[in-house]
C-alpha cells in the first residue's frame, strides 16, 4: 500500500509482538452517528478517476472485509490482538471517533461504513484502512516514532482518506483492464468480467502501492479531516520527519512510486494555512 502501509502483514508477525493479548471482540465505529454538516473542502485534490467505477465498490468492500476478517483471526491466533481496554487501542478509537464525522464530504458512502479500529502487536512501521473503513495500525509505528495523539490523527486522516478517495478500487481497476486485455470503453458496456474479478481482489489490499498522486491526496485529504477533528496541522510536518529519520537515507518505505519525505514535508507546509482555521474552530468547540 502506502509509505506507512508498505509491509504486509505475515505470519511471522507474533515474533515481532511485544506482548501476548488475549482474543477480543472487534470494535465497531459508526460514522453516521455523528455526521458532520455539508463542508466545503479547502485543500484542493481534483476529482476522483472514473476508472475505479471498473470494480463495484460493494464487492470490493466486501472482499476487504473477508481479508479484514483473516488479519484479525490470525493475530488473535498469535495472541497480537488488542483487548478491549488496552491504553493504545483506546487512544485509537477516541481518535477515530473525532475524525469519522468528517470523512462523509470526502464519499458519501462511508455514511453507512461500518468503521473499525484494531491494534496489532508487532514491530512493524505501519498502519492501514481497507476500502470500507476498516483500520488497523500496529505497535510499532506508535512505540517506535513515539507518537502523540496528534501525529496518530495524521496518520489516521491519511489511512482513511485512501479509503475514501477510493485509491485501491481505482489502482485494482487499471491493474485489471490491463491485465484482462480489455479497453475502457468496453468494460463500461458491461462490468460482468470485471465485477467477476474483483470479489476475489481483497487478497491483494495488503500489497497494493498506490501511485505518487494517491499519495499527495491522501496526505492534503488526511490533513483536512485531522484539522476538523482539532488535531494540529504541524503534526503532519512533524510526523513525515520522524518518519524521514526512521528510514535514514530512503529505506525500505520510500520506494520510486512514492514522494520522497521532503517533497511530502514541503507539500503539507504549503497546505497549513488552509487547514490552520478548521483547527482553531474545532478547538474552541472542544
Amino acid at each position: 500500500m502506502c509509505l506507512l502501509c508498505e509491509l504486509k502483514f505475515s505470519s511471522n508477525a507474533a515474533a515481532d509482538t511485544a506482548h501476548r493479548w488475549h482474543p477480543r471482540r472487534a470494535f465497531l465505529l459508526a460514522a453516521g452517528a455523528a455526521a458532520a454538516a455539508p463542508a466545503l473542502a479547502q485543500v484542493n485534490v481534483g476529482g476522483s478517476s472514473e476508472v475505479r467505477k471498473l470494480v463495484p465498490a460493494e464487492t470490493l468492500e466486501g472482499s476487504a472485509r473477508q481479508q479484514y476478517s483473516q488479519v484479525l483471526a490470525e493475530a488473535k491466533s498469535k495472541g497480537a490482538l488488542a483487548p478491549d481496554g488496552h491504553p493504545q487501542l483506546v487512544r485509537l478509537h477516541t481518535i477515530a471517533r473525532r475524525l469519522i464525522p468528517h470523512t462523509t464530504q470526502w464519499n458519501p458512502r462511508a455514511r453507512d461504513w461500518k468503521w473499525q479500529v484494531n491494534l496489532i502487536g508487532s514491530k512493524q512501521l505501519n498502519a492501514w484502512c481497507m476500502p470500507g473503513g476498516k483500520i488497523a495500525f500496529y505497535t510499532g509505528i506508535i512505540d517506535q516514532l513515539q507518537l502523540d495523539d496528534d501525529q496518530i490523527a495524521m496518520i489516521m486522516g491519511h489511512e482513511m482518506a485512501h479509503a475514501l478517495r477510493e485509491h485501491a478500487r481505482e489502482r485494482l481497476a487499471k491493474s485489471q483492464v490491463t491485465s484482462i486485455g480489455l479497453s475502457v470503453a468496453s468494460q463500461l458496456l458491461g462490468l460482468g468480467q470485471l465485477g467477476n474479478v474483483a470479489a476475489d481482489l481483497g487478497t491483494q489490499l495488503l500489497s497494493l502501492k498506490y501511485s505518487r498522486d494517491d499519495e499527495t491526496e491522501a496526505d492534503l485529504v488526511g490533513l483536512e479531516i485531522a484539522a476538523r477533528g482539532g488535531y494540529r496541522p504541524e503534526a503532519s510536518v512533524e510526523l513525515w520527519k520522524k518518519m524521514l529519520a526512521a528510514n535514514g537515507n530512503g529505506g525500505p518505505g520510500f520506494l520510486s512510486t512514492h514522494p520522497s519525505g521532503a517533497n511530502r514535508i514541503q507539500e503539507l507546509e504549503a497546505n497549513l494555512p488552509k487547514v490552520q482555521h478548521l483547527y482553531q474552530q474545532a478547538s474552541r468547540q472542544g
